[in-house]
């Protein structure tokens, strides 16, 4: 016999946590089930540790830009401390009974395990078979995508998470992947004395993102030492007396203590049943629609919808979510305005469309641009002051249709260009607004004059 419940969660990352502790407030009641822990990849993988790691990094570099400014500094780095505070301060060494409680206390009910749909409403985890009489919502995300790289399979490569863990960093890292995760890691550990290369096989790194931000990323990470190949495939991978070496196309090759693998991330959805339900689970991610509905009476939240490995994105849908199942009014999700950072130094924030998107789009495009060195922040802030801001405009409709802002707060400041796109504010209004002096941020009007 079925066990009758308002609810079901299966996967309780950050966006089936949100949903699930909001349902369970609400006064339904909800059945969380999630095999790994909960939180998800955020807090033990991603964004949190991550950041404190690049935190750390810059710091380091920092020290070592004293002697430009201000005096001399001894720097010594020491992974010890990084190690330390990962464990203690942003994963419990990777215990999630924090999170547990926090969603039992909302008044949720937690299962451990692999949740399976059996059927419409119904879903099976250990054993025990749960029917939902209002919801199933699936929050299960996404996995590091390994590509079938000859050799690859079978050997101690890392993906994002061993990298995370680390408690003694290799002398040497080989990076396969040139977006976000590659690239902040790669910086890290860069700055930290580990000899690093980078192999991407399109022709630029952070190629998702303005080809300005890959020259200005491809600057930042040669200034720390790390090589970088574009334009190149890994074609076969040998490990042999504790070494990688990744054979590329062209007869040349890279070579490293360890691998690193951040070619991108996929969602698990043949695990999942949902031919039990009429989905596809060959696909590569669970389409929702605006309210975030799957099918009937089945929701999805975060990674596994395919709009973006984001925390933010996660909580926005939880929250489009939340008011569906509850039949609470609220606008519809759009996408418009998405905002994303990569985490380097200099950091590279975006919002909405790059420029080659809106001309494929039919855009009636036009550019606004500026150097942040030559702002009156970025003159005085001198060395570690690279960045631009650069405007995408629908000429037609004289707003602002994406945005990138790059530099010392680049993710900062993206916060105004955000509103301006997402509210499309008219762009003859944005160039009369009071821009303080002298922040970051106020080269904003001097992109704005160059539209």
């Amino acid at each position: 016999m079925a066990e009758q419940v308002d609810v079901i969660v299966v996967g309780l990352g950050v966006g089936g946590e949100e949903v699930g502790g909001k349902l369970a407030e609400a006064g339904l009641a909800v059945v969380g089930i999630e095999h790994n822990l909960v939180g998800g990849e955020c807090p033990y993988w991603g964004c949190v540790p991550s950041k404190m790691m690049i935190r750390a990094a810059n710091a380091l570099a920092e020290a070592r830009r004293v002697e430009t400014l201000a005096g001399r500094a001894e720097v010594r780095p020491d992974w010890t401390p990084v190690a330390k505070r990962i464990r203690e301060e942003a994963t419990d060494t990777w215990d999630d009974k924090v999170a547990v409680d926090r969603f039992t206390g909302k008044g949720g009910r937690f299962v451990r395990g692999y949740g399976t749909l059996v059927g419409p409403g119904r879903v099976e985890v250990g054993g025990e078979t749960f029917e939902a009489r209002r919801a199933i919502v699936i929050g299960t995300g996404t996995s590091a995508s390994i590509p079938p790289i000859e050799g690859l399979a079978g050997t101690p490569y890392w993906t994002n998470r061993e990298a995370i863990e680390v408690e003694e960093l290799p002398a040497s890292l080989v990076v396969l992947g040139g977006g976000a995760i590659g690239l902040e890691l790669a910086q890290v550990f860069a700055r930290f004395g580990v000899r690093v290369t980078i192999v991407e096989a399109l022709d630029r790194i952070l190629a998702v993102e303005e080809p300005e931000s890959s020259e200005l990323a491809a600057k930042a990470l040669t200034a720390d030492g790390i090589d970088i190949r574009t334009g190149v495939k890994a074609e076969r991978v040998t490990y042999d007396a504790g070494e990688f070496t990744v054979h590329l196309s062209g007869g040349k090759s890279a070579s490293g203590e360890k691998l690193l693998v951040a070619t991108g991330r996929r969602a698990q959805l043949g695990e999942l049943g949902l031919d039990t339900v009429g989905l596809d689970p060959k696909a590569r991610w669970l389409e929702v629609d605006d309210r975030m509905r799957a099918g009937d009476r089945i929701w999805a939240v975060g990674d596994v919808t395919g709009h973006g490995a984001f925390t933010h994105m996660a909580m926005y849908q939880a929250g489009i979510a939340v008011r569906d199942i509850l039949g609470r009014e609220g606008p519809p999700a759009d996408y418009r305005a998405l905002p994303r950072v990569t985490f380097t130094d200099p950091e590279i924030g975006a919002v909405g469309q790059t420029e080659q998107q809106a001309r494929d789009a039919g855009v009636d495009v036009r550019i606004g641009s500026t150097p942040l060195p030559s702002s009156a922040r970025g003159w005085i802030h001198k060395v570690g002051n690279d960045g631009f801001i650069k405007l995408v405009a629908d000429a037609r409709r004289g707003v602002l249709v994406g945005a990138t802002s790059a530099g010392p707060a680049g993710g900062e400041v993206l916060s105004a260009l955000s509103v301006a796109v997402h509210g499309e504010v008219p762009i003859e209004r944005l160039r009369h607004m009071i821009y303080a002096y002298p922040t970051f941020h106020r080269a904003i009007e001097a992109a704005l004059a160059d539209l």
